[in-house]
């Protein structure tokens, strides 16, 4: 029996009952009719729908919806897959109030409000690089502009791509590309050869050239460069729903453009290629072009185990 229709007859046989007895036991109906209303309205309060993830300037959140529900984060319609999943991205300066709205198939709206915490962020300073690369000229300017009209249009199309990554208890997890020193954070303020830049909207990992560079989800390689001006080797991956990741100043690349690609994919190795002073990977997310901290992701780096000595 259906549970709708088991509460249906059930109610039916109480209030039987309940008129069988109000002659003999008058307080026995108002028992009865207490016990039953408290129970349906608890039913009605549960929302049917979840956000997970760190609420936290640079932060990636998840969240559940029924399935064929429209969301809206701060007036901007999201994509929802067809099981009900969707995320959205909070940037380097987002507002520490924000509103979700989740707007069910029978029209059924619910509102929640997510408190965002606010970062104080560090500024770092980067000397010795060649002056070119801090003040182009014209011509580098021109090819700057292709490199970023290429980044655009690799990003253009994620929105309808079923989203690759998948929840922890906690929220969205990847794994670290490459293990080794965090030589570069998120939202730094860069000042390069005494000038300051714009935020620096990824981290930096100091790895030895040749270190292999392992893709940190699954997705679908979007862009393959060998020579980029700022960011020399790179390789762009779309996981979906707006969400692409970017690999720079590599020294070799293993992937092709429309290539798929599983956790742990081999994308590379780490070089210092484009704008860099020594071998790292510059390590990117972005959502719909907001810049968001992968280290939020991934949980703390894994101590690395110390090289082989010999005796």
């Amino acid at each position: 029996m259906l549970p709708g229709l088991f509460l249906i007859t059930g109610q039916a046989k109480i209030m039987q009952i309940g008129r069988l007895l109000k002659h003999f036991f008058p307080m026995a109906m108002l028992l009865i009719t207490v016990g039953v209303i408290p129970c349906t309205h608890a039913a009605q309060e549960t929302p049917p729908h979840h956000v997970i993830g760190q609420q936290i300037q640079g932060g990636l959140l998840m969240g559940d919806a029924l399935p064929g529900s429209r969301v809206y984060f701060d007036d901007q319609s999201l994509t929802v897959a067809p099981d009900g999943r969707f995320i959205l991205g909070l940037g380097h300066q987002a507002q520490p109030e924000s509103l979700l709205i989740i707007e069910q198939p029978d029209g059924t709206r619910h509102q929640m409000s997510l408190t965002i915490a606010q970062r104080d962020y560090d500024i770092q300073r980067i000397d010795g690089l060649p002056e070119r690369k801090v003040s182009p000229n014209l011509a580098d300017l021109r090819r700057i502009k292709s490199d970023r009209q290429a980044i655009l249009q690799a990003r253009r199309g994620s929105e309808n791509t079923l989203l690759t990554i998948t929840p922890s208890p906690d929220g969205p997890r990847l794994d670290w590309p490459v293990l080794g020193r965090i030589s570069g954070v998120y939202g730094s303020q860069r000042i390069l050869n005494g000038q300051p830049r714009s935020p620096h909207l990824g981290i930096d990992i100091a790895a030895p050239k040749g270190t292999p560079i392992g893709a940190p989800a699954s997705g679908r390689v979007i862009l393959v460069d060998d020579d980029m001006f700022f960011t020399g080797k790179t390789v762009m991956l779309d996981h979906g729903h707006g969400l692409t990741s970017v690999y720079a100043h590599m020294d070799q690349i293993a992937v092709q453009e429309g290539q798929k690609v599983a956790t742990g994919t081999r994308l590379g190795t780490v070089g210092s290629t484009g704008r860099s002073t020594g071998p790292h990977l510059h390590w990117g997310l972005h959502w719909y072009g907001i810049g968001l901290d992968p280290a939020l992701l991934t949980g703390p780096m894994p101590a690395l185990e110390p090289s082989p000595t010999t005796p």
